[in-house]
């Protein structure tokens, strides 16, 4: 693929309207609302077809097929995404969004940032999907709308919430490794208030995850897991218009993991990790007139890590992000108009000794998107003025054309930066690692985009192609690992989709190809950025009758680089999932679920293994 990638994005794009197009509507269709209405996008309640940006959601019945998944694998079974993680359940995973770095997406829940200060990233082997309602995720650069950090896209969790009837549910499962998980809640709602408290345990011994004998963190061993988590969600509408609400998110999690500290204490001995990652938020929306809407949210998150060789402990990283935000929406004679004012500190509390443990980022955001007949229009400016780094402009723009009930296009530009981490500017040099680098300047980044829509009864296909370039990338630089600005890196690909759903039947598959290049003048030029893939397809197929409910999946990753140098080479795989429910009484389901059921071998980092054929099995009481 490489240079080429455009001219086989384009045949590639032509050959999937084609046929998407062309697909046998004679299976007749269900009628079926296939355009949920998202906030993640515009920052404003936005149907998905109206929008100029490449967006998903997940919703909660996929996350229930997805069993004992975690929300990392979960996240790359979506288009655009790709994961990697050093081995089983709640251990280190991250996720690629169109080949930026873990660092270069934002992750919220209820719209508080999750992220830790000191390696940039969301924690995400400790959220637990029983947790969650659905997510959007958001493709592209979108620092004029969320800030610092998005340059890759932004993925927005969205806690389980309550409506109707007081009512409780629950589901309990045992599978392959020794894994538990339950969880239990109640929720409900009236004109006046909503509820919802759920709570949750996994538990799982894992397996070995690292088992190269010559590895110097060798240690043939099970890696273990354990996790307990709440969540709580309420709500209270004194008039109409007006809301005052609560969201909660709390998850602790203990890992065990290889590993070799360099010191006396040497491999051999069991290392774990105590984090406990949580959200907390209120807010109030207030309709103050009919073309008026207020809303205000105070929040904070909090992560908080603790590593243990045996019984010492060896370091602990804390990281608190504190949230005021206020918008202020306002519906024009034609579209929406958006104000906002952001104030966010991030503040570190560590073992290890940081010259600076805290910043301020203090943000103004404007914009607009509206629709003049088949014409849509979006526009975003914001300014951040960061305490370590002055102030930063982003902005965006966005036009779409609805061709025919059927078929839509759009075109955009944006802008995003990321600032450097804690540890990229302040951690403290040892073991004859070189530590932080102050003088770090933030990575910028400008991403054009094009894209085609087709959506008919319930069909939907898309095409997307980006470019995005980024500047001042920072980078971790051999033999001391001193990072510094100086790579330039290119992430251009396409991605194309289709949905479709016919009487009983349901089929999709997502295509992916990524041309993820190093553009800096020196020994890495042109090599592949690392731990990416060139290609990505996930696809599947449900099937549903009476009481039951069967998919398969099937997903296939290209093989990738574990190093710049592009020295270590990690080989593609392909795995395939099975997944069925049965409901035996009305509220009661019976559920299993079957992963890498061909019990590949495969790695996503270079000496970490992954989980084989694995099974899950549970019962589920869900109140209709």
């Amino acid at each position: 693929m490489h240079r080429n990638l455009p001219r086989t994005a384009c045949v590639a794009a032509t050959m999937s309207a084609t046929i998407a197009a062309s697909f046998p509507i004679a299976l007749r269709a269900e009628e079926q609302q296939l355009d949920p209405i998202v906030v993640t996008a515009t920052r404003q309640a936005t149907r998905v077809n109206e929008l100029n940006s490449d967006v998903s959601v997940v919703t909660r019945e996929e996350i229930e097929q997805a069993g004992e998944t975690t929300l990392a694998e979960l996240l790359a079974r979506q288009p655009g995404i790709q994961y990697v993680a050093n081995g089983g359940v709640g251990s280190n995973s991250s996720v690629f969004i169109r080949g930026a770095s873990p660092n270069q997406s934002i992750v919220l829940i209820d719209g508080q940032r999750i992220s830790s200060a000191t390696t940039g990233s969301a924690a995400l082997s400790r959220i637990p999907i029983d947790q969650v309602e659905r997510i959007e995720i958001l493709r592209g650069p979108a620092s004029s709308l969320y800030g610092a950090d998005a340059i890759g896209g932004v993925i927005q969790i969205f806690t389980r919430s309550g409506e109707g009837p007081m009512r409780v549910n629950a589901s309990t499962g045992y599978g392959s490794y020794n894994t538990s998980d339950s969880t239990v809640g109640v929720s409900g709602g009236t004109e006046l208030l909503s509820y919802s408290m759920q709570a949750g345990y996994t538990n799982t011994n894992g397996f070995n995850t690292i088992r190269d004998r010559n590895n110097i963190s060798y240690n043939p061993d099970r890696d273990g897991y354990y996790n307990k988590n709440l969540s709580a969600n309420f709500a209270v509408r004194p008039a109409r218009g007006q809301e005052i609400g609560i969201n909660v998110l709390a998850s602790y999690g203990t890992n065990q993991y290889d590993s070799n500290d360099f010191s006396r204490l040497g491999a051999a001995q069991n290392f774990s990790s105590d984090q406990n990652v949580g959200s907390y938020s209120i807010y109030a929306r207030n309709r103050l007139n009919e073309f008026w809407n207020s809303t205000l949210r105070i929040g904070s998150s909090v992560d908080d890590s603790k590593e243990y060789a045996g019984s010492f402990r060896s370091s602990t990283f804390r990281t608190d992000t504190d949230l005021f935000a206020w918008q202020n929406d306002f519906r024009l004679p034609v579209g929406e108009a958006l104000l906002a004012y952001e104030y966010s500190r991030q503040k570190v509390d560590s073992t290890t000794d940081y010259t600076v443990t805290e910043r301020t980022i203090r943000s103004f955001l404007a914009g607009w998107n509206g629709s003049v007949e088949q014409h849509r229009l979006q526009l975003n400016l914001r300014r951040d003025d960061n305490s370590q780094f002055g102030g930063q402009n982003t902005g965006s723009a966005s036009y779409g054309y609805q061709f025919t009930p059927a078929w839509r296009a759009h075109i955009s530009y944006g802008t995003a930066f990321r600032a450097p981490t804690f540890n990229e500017l302040y951690f403290p040099s040892m073991f004859g690692f070189a530590g932080g680098n102050p003088n770090l300047k933030p990575e910028t980044a400008k991403n054009t985009e094009v894209g085609v829509n087709w959506e008919q009864a319930n069909q939907r296909a898309s095409v997307v192609l980006y470019n995005n370039q980024v500047s001042d990338l920072i980078e971790f630089r051999p033999p001391t690992f001193a990072p510094v600005n100086v790579s330039k890196a290119l992430l251009r690909g396409a991605t194309l989709t289709y949905d479709g759903r016919f009487a009983e039947w349901a089929a999709g598959v997502a295509l992916d190809f990524l041309d993820p290049r190093n553009e800096e003048n020196g020994p890495n030029n042109g090599n592949r950025l690392a731990r990416r893939a060139e290609q990505q397809m996930s696809s599947y197929v449900d099937w549903n009758h009476g009481n039951w409910k069967l998919r398969a999946e099937w997903q296939l990753v290209g093989n990738r680089y574990d190093d710049p140098a592009n020295l270590v080479r990690l080989g593609g795989y392909g795995l395939v999932n099975l997944y069925a429910d049965y409901r035996f009484e009305r509220d009661w389901a019976l559920f299993a679920r079957a992963n890498n059921i061909f019990d590949k071998n495969y790695e996503t980092i270079a000496s970490y293994a992954t989980a084989g054929a694995n099974v899950f099995v549970g019962v589920r009481y869900t109140p209709r």
